[in-house]
């Protein structure tokens, strides 16, 4: 009898653990495993709109809870799947100071710095001899112990050619300067504006001029540089066309980005004096490694004379200013815009870099009469 009763309970207990066995795993087929992507682009994956990353975010199991930005999101986001082994691979322009800060800023963003931005160690810069302004791929991983940011693990390639076969070509400032040599055209048949005619006539440029186009605030500046960098690209589509907007209204820039074809990097008038300079020396680097790879360049910039501004306030604004000039001018403050507008040349081994700028007059502004 005792038998019997000793078999009972073993039976019910063997009952118990398949019933907690089968709870498991119906519980386990409750909660199936997310799958992780085996590969993420991070340029396309910043594309995606704030309420796709949040389904994301919620669907991986991430706390979206309070107010998050996109790039938040799309840090949190990259770290989850990058500790899970998927391929992270991002490709943007490095901005590197000379120490320790090198990032891979985004061209979209007209390089403005954000939380997404990927970490480029000095030592790989040093190891691949790239510079300021170089194209650059890479892999990328999350952010390890006390590390902050997406950091590069492996660059893939540089200036679209493979890292093992790259070899960094001839410094800008060694290069030989000419005279122009190669005219640009801008006239276009049939086209509604004769600015361009005109311009051709009256002032007639060539690959590796610098100008100036002169005029008073609501004179007609703005509209034709629009109309030039329409030309350009319809009569030289081998040009590298870059339009920089300082201090301008944002639905400008949206103007110029949905007619010029081009690369549009912009600073709007809200925005402080330092970001002004920021995105004005990225452009600078840039023209300058394209130049380096034997391509004709050319920077349409509004304005010559916000440059300025912009510099002098952020020289006033930190260390190492100057004396106080006529019309609240630092005396080293057009240092850095006149380099700036002194880097256009014809290059004697091939490639050019040519600068069509604006200038303000008559605005009664002693510093602006300075600057001009």
């Amino acid at each position: 009898m005792s038998e019997l009763s000793t078999a009972t309970v073993d039976t019910d207990a063997d009952t118990d653990t398949v019933v907690a066995e089968s709870g498991e795993a119906k519980e386990n087929q409750e909660k199936p495993r997310v799958p992780v992507p085996d590969f993420i682009d991070l340029n396309e994956f910043q594309k995606r709109s704030l309420n796709e990353l949040h389904a994301i975010a919620q669907e991986i199991g991430l706390r979206v809870a309070g107010v998050r930005s996109k790039h938040q999101l799309v840090f949190e986001i990259l770290c989850y799947y990058s500790n899970r082994g998927t391929r992270i691979e991002a490709e943007g322009l490095l901005e590197y100071n000379g120490e320790a800060h090198g990032f891979l800023r985004w061209p979209d963003l007209s390089f403005m710095p954000n939380i997404d931005d990927v970490y480029l160690a000095p030592f790989l810069v040093r190891k691949h001899e790239i510079k300021s302004g170089n194209l650059v791929r890479a892999r990328v991983r999350a952010p390890k112990d006390r590390e902050k940011f997406l950091s590069v693990e492996e660059i893939v390639s540089i200036e679209g050619i493979q890292a093992e076969e790259w070899k960094s070509p001839v410094p800008f400032d060694n290069l030989t300067a000419l005279f122009p040599q190669e005219r640009l055209i801008l006239e276009i048949p049939d086209s509604p504006s004769p600015s361009p005619r005109v311009v051709d006539l009256i002032a007639p440029l060539g690959k590796g001029q610098r100008g100036l186009i002169v005029a008073p605030p609501r004179g007609g500046k703005t509209i034709l540089l629009k109309n030039i960098a329409v030309s350009l690209k319809k009569n030289h589509p081998e040009v590298e066309l870059i339009v920089l907007l300082l201090d301008e209204r944002p639905e400008e820039v949206t103007d110029f980005k949905e007619t010029v074809d081009a690369a549009v990097f912009s600073s709007t008038f809200d925005e402080p004096s330092k970001r002004h300079v920021q995105v004005s020396d990225m452009v600078a680097e840039r023209a300058r490694r394209l130049v380096e790879l034997k391509k004709d360049v050319v920077i349409l910039l509004d304005s010559l004379t916000r440059l300025a501004r912009g510099h002098n306030s952020a020289v006033q604004g930190g260390k190492g200013g100057g004396r106080m000039g006529s019309g609240g001018l630092d005396t080293k403050a057009l240092q850095r815009p006149r380099k700036f507008f002194g880097a256009a040349r014809n290059v004697e081994e091939g490639g050019s870099l040519t600068i069509l700028a604006t200038c303000l007059v008559e605005t009664e502004s002693r510093m602006d009469e300075v600057i001009f």
